[in-house]
C-alpha cells in the first residue's frame, strides 16, 4: 500500500466517528467532493504475482471498485492512488433520474453492513460521458468499467441498455449489464431466460461496428439453482466475457442494527457467505468455463482469496470501506500476494478455482 492510502486510512480513522455520525449519503457526498480535485493517478499497484488477464484485459491487480461509489463518474482519476487494479463507475441509466426518496442509505455499524435504496439516481449517460472523455484523453493507469441500467419509469428497458451501450461502449474498457438491483421494481425479472436473451441481443446488435467491448453480466444473490443454470446457460450462448457475483441481497439474515428493517439491498459482512457460495455455485453450474467475478461482502485479503480459489478471477470492493478505510483495496492486493506465494502460486490467477 501506498504512502498516500497509508496516510489517507490514518486520516480516516480520525475521522470516522465524525463521518459516522453523519447521514450516510451526505458523507459519501462529502468524501465525493473531497477526491474529486485530487491529481489524476498515474500509476497503478501492481506485480507480476498481482497482474490479471481477463476478457482481453490486463488488470493491474485483481482487485476493483464496485459500482456505486462513483456513479457519475467524478473521481474515477483519483482511485488508483488507494490500490485498485480497476475501477467500475455507474450505474449509469440514458436519462438522468433522482432515485427514490431519501432517506434511502443507512448504515448497519453493529452488523459491519449497508442496507440502500438509491434506485439508480445519477445524472445520465451524456454527462457522465463528458467526463469519461476528458478522463480517456488523459489516460488512466487502469481497466474503467461502466456500468449500465434502465431508467425506472422507462417503456422498454431493453431499450435503454441498447441505447446505454452504444453511448458508452466506445468510452469503456469493459461494460457491465446491471440486472439485479432490487430498487428498480422489475429489473430482476430480467434475469429470467428469455428476458435475458432478448435483452444480452439488443446489447449485441448496440456494440460499436468492428469495436465491440467486453461485456459483464452483473446477478443477484437470491437466486435458485435452476436460475444459475438457465443464466449460465445464456450467457455462454451469447459469449458474455463475465458474470460479476454478485449484487445486494433483498434476504435478510441475522442483523442487530436498528436499521435491520429498512427496505433495500444489504451488502457488507452479512453477506460474505451468500456471495462466495454464490461464487462456488456459478463455477460448478459451468463447469469452470465462465469467467467470474466476486463482490459482496468483500473486507480482507483472505475473504477475496477464498472468492478466487472458489472460481472468481478478480474480485470487487465498496461497503467495506465504510468500515475499513480507502486503503482497503491496497491492503487487500497486497494481501493476495502474500497468500499466492504462501500457497505455492507463480501468480494469483493461478489460483482461480484451485479450491478453498
Amino acid at each position: 500500500m501506498s504512502l498516500f492510502a497509508s496516510l489517507t486510512d490514518a486520516a480516516y480513522a480520525l475521522a470516522r466517528p465524525l463521518v459516522h455520525a453523519t447521514d450516510g449519503e451526505a458523507a459519501h457526498n462529502l468524501t465525493l467532493a473531497a477526491l474529486q480535485p485530487m491529481p489524476r493517478a498515474r500509476h497503478a499497484l501492481t506485480s507480476p504475482v498481482l497482474a490479471t488477464e481477463l476478457a482481453g484485459l490486463t488488470f493491474p491487480n485483481p482487485v476493483g471498485l464496485a459500482p456505486g461509489f462513483d456513479k457519475d463518474a467524478r473521481v474515477a482519476h483519483a482511485m488508483p492512488h488507494f490500490g485498485f487494479g480497476f475501477v467500475e463507475v455507474g450505474t449509469l441509466t440514458p436519462l438522468s433520474q433522482d432515485g427514490n426518496p431519501r432517506p434511502r442509505l443507512f448504515r448497519l455499524v453493529e452488523d459491519r453492513a449497508i442496507i440502500n435504496r438509491m434506485g439508480f439516481n445519477n445524472g445520465g449517460q451524456a454527462a457522465a460521458a463528458e467526463r469519461i472523455t476528458c478522463l480517456r484523453r488523459h489516460g488512466l493507469p487502469v481497466p474503467l468499467g461502466i456500468n449500465i441500467g434502465a431508467n425506472k419509469d422507462s417503456a422498454d428497458r431493453i431499450a435503454d441498455y441498447a441505447s446505454g451501450t452504444a453511448a458508452m461502449a466506445p468510452l469503456a474498457d469493459y461494460l457491465t449489464v446491471n440486472i439485479s438491483s432490487p430498487n428498480t421494481p422489475g429489473l430482476r425479472a430480467l434475469q429470467d431466460k428469455g428476458a435475458l436473451e432478448a435483452l444480452l441481443d439488443g446489447v449485441a446488435a448496440a456494440q460499436p461496428v468492428g469495436a465491440a467491448k467486453p461485456v459483464f453480466l452483473k446477478v443477484a444473490p437470491d437466486l435458485e439453482p435452476a436460475d444459475i443454470d438457465d443464466i449460465v446457460a445464456v450467457a455462454l450462448d451469447k459469449g458474455l466475457a463475465a458474470v460479476i457475483v454478485s449484487n445486494t441481497t433483498i434476504t435478510r439474515p441475522a442483523l442487530t442494527s436498528r436499521h435491520a428493517a429498512e427496505a433495500g439491498g444489504l451488502s457488507g459482512a452479512p453477506l460474505a457467505e451468500l456471495a462466495l457460495q454464490r461464487v462456488r455455485d456459478f463455477r460448478a453450474a459451468s463447469g469452470g468455463t465462465l469467467p467470474l467475478i466476486a463482490a459482496g461482502g468483500i473486507a480482507s485479503a483472505s475473504q477475496a482469496w477464498a472468492r478466487i480459489r472458489a472460481g472468481a478471477s478478480l474480485v470487487q470492493i465498496y461497503s467495506a470501506m465504510v468500515y475499513e478505510g480507502p486503503g482497503l483495496a491496497g491492503r487487500i492486493a497486497r494481501g493476495l500476494e502474500t497468500l499466492a506465494v504462501r500457497d505455492g502460486f507463480a501468480r494469483v490467477s493461478d489460483a482461480v478455482g484451485a479450491g478453498d
